[in-house]
């Protein structure tokens, strides 16, 4: 490329180059109508520059640098870590493995109380609201017995992840997993694979599944700050979330959330 730079002079873009998340341009000047000719013959002098120049990536308050240990590598990495609780880099894996379970839990989470909720308000089925589905009895066992069986269901699953997560790929050796491996197939620690877990072969190149990666933990974070309001929402109001966005849309200027709170402090 070749830039005009006043009389005379041109801007010639050789090279580029980029660390830190700051991107290098080499460029030199030379003059029109001048020959820089060096000692030996054939060989021209350039008067050459170097030209640093940030790099911007988007992080959660625009114009703040991020922080040495976010470099932007790992998925929805915005740069955000106020306290600094990532910092040290084994802290910081687990971090990421303990917010991508939470999240996965959350998006389940919502999906199960807004589906359910939405069975119960148009009287399809006769459920429960949701705060209160874990003290229905069953036929088929007994509480105690259900708890028991997910605490050992779960605790299996759990353990496994764990080994997984201080060794990866251990899991997916022959007979690690009751001849069920090949089934599974881990990816990597955090995304499991296979026809069981992965049956629509989505991001089945995980290094290469950047936007897969990044469309999971914003939907995850997003449904973690839904999962709250939803408990929120119980807490004061006293029904599900159907029910609450119902009321809003009878009257939507006088049933808000600020009405509804100061409601139910006075």
């Amino acid at each position: 490329m070749e830039i005009a730079v006043g009389r005379g002079f041109q801007v010639l873009t050789l090279s580029g180059s980029s660390f830190h998340g700051k991107s290098i341009r080499k460029t030199c000047v030379s003059l029109k109508g001048f020959n820089w000719t060096s000692a030996r013959k054939g060989h021209s002098l350039t008067p050459c520059t170097t030209l640093v120049q940030a790099h911007q990536r988007p992080t959660w308050l625009p114009g703040l640098d991020p922080p040495p240990h976010l470099d932007g590598t790992l998925a929805g990495d915005f740069g955000f870590d106020p306290l600094g609780l990532g910092e040290d880099p084994e802290s910081l894996r687990w971090y990421v493995q303990a917010e991508l379970v939470h999240a996965r839990f959350a998006m389940a989470g919502v999906a199960g109380i807004l589906l359910t909720d939405l069975l119960r308000v148009t009287g399809i089925r006769d459920l429960p609201v949701w705060y209160e589905a874990g003290a229905t009895k069953f036929n088929f066992a007994s509480t105690t017995t259900l708890l028991i069986i997910q605490l050992l269901l779960m605790g299996f699953v759990e353990t496994k992840r764990y080994m997984d997560f201080l060794d990866p790929g251990s899991q997916a050796k022959p007979g690690s997993f009751f001849g069920l491996e090949a089934a599974l197939e881990g990816l990597e620690p955090g995304y499991p694979g296979g026809p069981l877990l992965n049956p629509l072969g989505i991001g089945k190149d995980i290094k290469n599944a950047k936007d897969w990666k990044l469309k999971e933990i914003k939907n995850g974070r997003l449904a973690m700050v839904a999962m709250l309001g939803i408990f929120v929402q119980a807490s004061v109001t006293h029904v599900g979330p159907i029910d609450n966005l119902i009321e809003h849309l009878s009257n939507p200027w006088h049933k808000t959330i600020l009405q509804t709170i100061a409601a139910s402090s006075s």
